[in-house]
């Protein structure tokens, strides 16, 4: 009986030094690698982020680029949470130019960061305008006769009908990607989708970078939202900051240096 016992005492030992072993042998399993979601902004459709997508796929990530519907900070950040309920596990939303509005009025638990490209980060109840004014911002160039208005199709408008911003062709290449050649430059302007006149004074809902870290890559040479708007945003939101020389389309003239603002965002909260 006494052997018997202590047969049993010594194989429960061993037991549990051989789970101990398993346990520090083999290593916890790492957290899933975020998805990330890329936003385009007003001007731009999905081709925007080709350069940018394909760098981050290239890295392994899995990358979601869904359309920007253009029409105004509350219907176009629904149209996002539709994409994102879809996607399972976490996710790094991206925003650029108007883009950063749609996310910043975006709210799902399963974004982890959230990361500006040139982007709009308005306070709650603040429009989009309100960051280009010129006497706090100097510096865009986003004004007519560059900036067009024109009548368009609108099924979410009150009769169908909108009134929609848009860049003229002959001031797009000058204005909003003065650093890209020309014929990417008219790739881009035949890519180009007006924006909702009403998404520019839409006072912008509750934050999501109020509760969620974010990322900040500032255009130092932008001339459609001013760099020193884009500073500001960015120290109010809290953001990690880094800077760019580049236009307000480093996207495309710069799609490595973005990746890596992006890279790191997901890196950080993974």
């Amino acid at each position: 009986m006494r052997i018997t016992r202590f047969a049993r005492a010594a194989v429960q030992v061993l037991a549990v030094v051989a789970l101990a072993l398993v346990a520090v042998a083999v290593p916890a399993a790492a957290a899933p690698r975020p998805t990330i979601v890329l936003v385009h902004g007003a001007f731009a459709d999905t081709t925007s982020w080709d350069a940018v997508a394909a760098d981050l796929r290239g890295r392994g990530y899995t990358v979601v680029v869904p359309d920007n519907p253009l029409r105004g900070p509350a219907h176009d950040a629904a149209a996002i949470e539709k994409t994102l309920a879809e996607i399972s596990g976490p996710v790094v939303l991206v925003g650029h130019s108007y883009g950063g509005a749609v996310i910043t009025n975006t709210h799902s638990p399963n974004v982890t960061a959230l990361v500006y490209i040139a982007a709009f980060a308005p306070a709650q109840g603040e429009p989009v305008q309100l960051l280009l004014d010129p006497i706090r911002f100097p510096g865009s160039q986003l004004l007519p006769p560059a900036l067009q208005v024109k009548v368009v199709d609108d099924d979410q408008a009150v009769g169908g009908r909108n009134l929609d911003g848009y860049i003229a062709d002959d001031a797009f290449h000058r204005v909003f990607a003065p650093d890209v050649g020309d014929a990417t430059a008219a790739t881009m302007l035949a890519h180009q989708k007006s924006i909702a006149l009403w998404a520019n004074v839409e006072p912008s809902g509750p934050t999501s970078w109020s509760s969620t870290p974010s990322w900040y890559l500032v255009s130092a040479g932008d001339t459609v939202i001013p760099p020193a708007s884009q500073r500001y945003m960015a120290g109010r939101i809290g953001a990690h900051t880094s800077e760019i020389q580049a236009s307000h389309v480093a996207l495309v003239s710069r799609p490595a240096v973005v990746a890596d603002t992006i890279a790191a965002a997901a890196d950080s909260a993974s």
